[in-house]
C-alpha cells in the first residue's frame, strides 16, 4: 500500500500563489507516476497534472499548463503543486493521486491507484 498526504490548501485571493505538497510513505518503489487532481462541487473529479516519480516527465491539463507547476523531492518523496495565478475557478478540493505505470498523459481518476484525503483550495474575486 501507498498512504498519501496531502497538505498547503487554504484562502487566497484571486492572482495569488499556493503550494500543495503530497508525502508518500509505504511502498511508494511500486509508484511510477503521481498526479494531482481537483474537485468542486457538483462537479467530476478533474485531472490537474501530473509528474513521473523520477521527475523527468510532466504533464498539464490546458486550464493550467502556464500557471501551475508539478515538482518533487525524492529525499523527501513528496511532490508538489505550485499554483500561480491563481483565478475563482480554481477553488475546488485538491488530491494527489499514484499511479503503478509509467505513463504521464493518464488523466482520467480510475487510472489511479492510491489516493490522498485531499485539500481545499478557495480563491476569492
Amino acid at each position: 500500500q501507498v498512504q498519501l498526504v496531502e497538505s498547503g490548501g487554504g484562502l487566497v485571493q484571486a492572482g495569488g500563489s499556493l503550494r500543495l505538497s503530497c508525502a508518500a510513505s509505504g511502498r511508494t518503489f511500486s509508484v511510477y507516476v503521481m498526479g494531482w487532481f481537483r474537485q468542486a462541487p457538483g462537479k467530476e473529479r478533474e485531472f490537474v497534472g501530473s509528474i513521473s516519480w523520477s521527475g523527468g516527465s510532466k504533464y498539464y491539463a490546458d486550464s493550467v499548463k502556464d500557471r501551475f507547476t508539478i515538482s518533487r523531492n525524492s529525499a523527501k518523496n513528496t511532490v508538489y503543486l505550485q499554483m500561480n495565478s491563481l483565478k475563482p475557478e480554481d477553488t475546488a478540493a485538491y488530491y494527489c493521486a499514484a499511479r503503478r505505470s509509467w505513463d504521464t498523459r493518464a488523466t482520467m481518476p480510475r487510472l489511479y491507484d492510491y489516493w490522498g484525503q485531499g485539500t481545499q483550495v478557495t480563491v476569492s474575486s
